[in-house]
Formats: C-alpha cells, sequence, structure tokens
C-alpha cells in the first residue's frame, strides 16, 4: 500500500488501549472527537459479518476548521480527520489520510498553511499514542 497518502503508524499496544488513549492525547493537542465508528459492530448489527476490529475516530480543531472551510466550504466533505485503528500482522495500526494531500482535491490555497499544521499535530497525536 503506498504512504504518499496516508500518515501510519503501529504500536504493540492492544486496539482498546489505543482507543482509549487517543481521545485524552489529541484533547491535550486541542483537537475533540467528534464520533468513533466500531466498523464490526455497525457491520455485524446490519447482518454483515465482520471479523476484524477496527475503529474510526474523528477528530477536530474547531479553530483550524474555522480557517479551512472559510477558504472553500466543500472541504466539509473532508472534515473532521479521521484516524483508523485496526490490528494487522499482531500489531495495533494507527492511520490517516494526509490533511496536506486532501487539500489538493480543492481549489484553497489559502488553507495550505493550516493543512500542513494541522497534519503536523495528527503525526505528534498518533505518535504519542504509539508510546507507552
Amino acid at each position: 500500500m503506498s504512504t504518499d497518502m496516508l500518515i501510519i503508524r503501529s504500536t504493540s499496544q492492544p486496539l482498546e488501549t489505543v482507543c482509549q488513549r487517543l481521545p485524552e492525547i489529541a484533547a491535550s493537542h486541542k483537537f475533540g472527537v467528534q464520533a468513533v465508528h466500531n466498523l464490526r459492530e455497525k457491520m455485524e448489527s446490519k447482518g454483515v459479518p465482520f471479523g476484524r476490529e477496527c475503529r474510526v475516530i474523528e477528530v477536530c480543531n474547531p479553530r483550524h476548521a474555522q480557517v479551512v472551510l472559510s477558504q472553500a466550504i466543500e472541504i466539509s466533505t473532508a472534515l473532521p480527520c479521521r484516524i483508523a485503528v485496526y490490528e494487522e500482522g499482531g500489531k495495533t495500526i494507527l492511520a490517516t489520510i494526509k490533511p496536506s494531500m486532501l487539500l489538493t482535491m480543492f481549489n484553497a490555497a489559502g488553507a495550505a498553511a493550516t493543512a500542513h499544521e494541522v497534519e503536523e499535530t495528527m503525526v505528534r497525536i498518533m505518535d504519542e499514542t504509539c508510546r507507552r
């Protein structure tokens, strides 16, 4: 899988531990959790068997969101930022689409600095979550 568009981190911590730590660490960087989607539970509740654990945690910093939405309201289709947490090869993986890459889909050059700032913060959140 190409990582040109993704930020990927891994840890030996259990998925549940990562999912508990991530909101606290995001909050320390002024990002709030908007929603947590448990894909296995959601799919199975719809009658679709899905044996893997995968959580998608949506995080957002309202100040950053306001800046980019002021540039182009259609960026709302890519908000909030999503961090997927799943297990692969005995590790817990955290993955997100790079905000700077998402921004290339929109004609909002004035939002580039904010996208890079958000991207740097997402890396810090993911790195800190992966540390014990």
